[in-house]
């Protein structure tokens, strides 16, 4: 097992509803699934969003798609109408979950293109 950026091994998008960040994070390889089910927890995304004020967290597991969408409270300021921030709609934040660790297999990596 290796630890490797979640970008690595994922792709993420990101948008916003009120002030709710919504982020949809999918293993380029489905296998890789239960291990992202199993490290990439509510609680470790609740903690990458904190300083931004955000008070929960809550995962949507979407296993027939391979894919999770998590919904992340009081996280863009005030939301695009109220917050001053440079990315009112939150569409950066995608890069922030991205750079999380996870540890998966070293065989699983995609090959260096």
């Amino acid at each position: 097992m290796v630890e490797v950026p979640l970008h690595r091994v994922a792709h993420s998008r990101a948008g916003d509803k009120g002030n709710r960040v919504n982020l949809s994070l999918m293993p380029y390889d489905p296998v890789l699934y239960p291990l992202l089910a199993e490290q990439v927890t509510e609680e470790r995304v609740l903690a990458l969003f904190r300083h931004r004020g955000a008070t929960r967290c809550r995962r949507y597991d979407l296993p027939l798609i391979h894919a999770f969408n998590f919904i992340v409270d009081d996280a863009l300021e005030g939301g695009v109408n109220g917050a001053l921030n440079l990315d009112g709609h939150g569409k950066s934040h995608s890069f922030r979950l991205l750079g999380m660790t996870v540890r998966v297999p070293a065989a699983s990596l995609p090959a260096a293109g």
